[in-house]
């Protein structure tokens, strides 16, 4: 999908996405215990966010690879590189 190229693959935001949201989902589970003294309304809360979060974050994440602020400049891979012929064309 070309609204979705940048500088990672899709497969890496993927399995960055599912890392960070088990990380997270141990942190629901847990905030949802505190809160509710219930294993089984903990897991019910924790296991319902769990898809929601994955798709959310994968968006965001490769919404986020086609901007480019605060990235470092310099060339970037996808141009190609300037031939000395062209270097020397005065403007």
């Amino acid at each position: 999908m070309l609204l979705f190229r940048g500088k990672e693959s899709n497969p890496r935001s993927l399995v960055k996405a599912i890392s960070w949201r088990t990380l997270g989902s141990i942190d629901t589970f847990i905030l949802g215990l505190l809160f509710t003294q219930s294993v089984k309304a903990a897991g019910a809360i924790a296991s319902t966010e769990v898809v929601t979060k994955i798709l959310l974050y994968y968006f965001h994440e490769r919404a986020w690879a086609q901007i480019g602020w605060g990235l470092p400049r310099g060339p970037s891979p996808e141009r190609s590189e300037e031939t000395p012929e062209q270097e020397s064309i005065p403007a």
